[in-house]
């Protein structure tokens, strides 16, 4: 399907900052259970709710023409909606793109993937370097992955909606155009979406 990409397609997980690796993870041992977890001591709840406010779903009254089971992202209010029956939606607060970095289109969910590794292309390892971060070539999934918790893949681009390690950069404008989430709600909407769900970015 088509897109219209605003830049040229690259990594989605640029940084703020310093990157975040193991041991600068503050753990909420207290939110294992509420956000599910992997063995040993590594959790999806890498920071409570409360470290970013308004991170919090909701249902809501949605009257797009939009099949239930469908995703629409909502650049500019930086929110995610899954569409349900009866005329509502389950509204996700998100992080979008930054500026050049934003793109509009429809396509859909081709891959999911629960602690998803990371391989930065060459174009943002270069572009990191400049700023003095060195980006690893390869990183396996688990808490200190910039990718965070799940990750929903958008047709064959390398456009992701997934989880992050920087919860404060939920409803900001930061990412290289991937659509991030709190770990605790992309864990809750990878488990409602399914392989092949439209996505219309807007």
């Amino acid at each position: 399907m088509r897109k219209n990409f605003l830049a040229a397609l690259a990594a989605c997980c640029v940084l703020m900052g310093p990157p975040v690796f193991a041991g600068q993870i503050k753990f909420d041992p207290g939110m294992f259970k509420i956000y599910g977890g992997m063995t040993g001591s590594q959790t999806a709840s890498l920071y409570s709710p409360q470290e970013a406010p308004g991170t919090s779903r909701q249902i809501v009254d949605f009257y797009e023409p939009m099949e239930p089971g469908s995703i629409l992202i909502r650049t500019a209010e930086r929110r995610l909606y899954y569409v349900l029956p009866d005329s509502k939606a389950i509204m996700y607060p998100v992080g979008v793109g930054r500026e050049g970095f934003t793109w509009t289109g429809q396509d859909e969910i081709t891959r999911k993937a629960a602690w998803p590794d990371w391989r930065p292309p060459k174009v943002m390892i270069e572009r990191e370097a400049k700023k003095g971060h060195v980006l690893p070539a390869f990183m396996a999934g688990g808490p200190e992955n910039p990718l965070g918790a799940r990750a929903l893949y958008i047709g064959d681009t390398e456009y992701r909606i997934h989880g992050t390690t920087q919860p404060w950069s939920i409803g900001r404008a930061v990412s290289s155009g991937c659509i991030r989430m709190m770990n605790h709600e992309v864990i809750d909407l990878f488990n409602r979406v399914e392989i092949g769900a439209t996505v219309v970015v807007e």
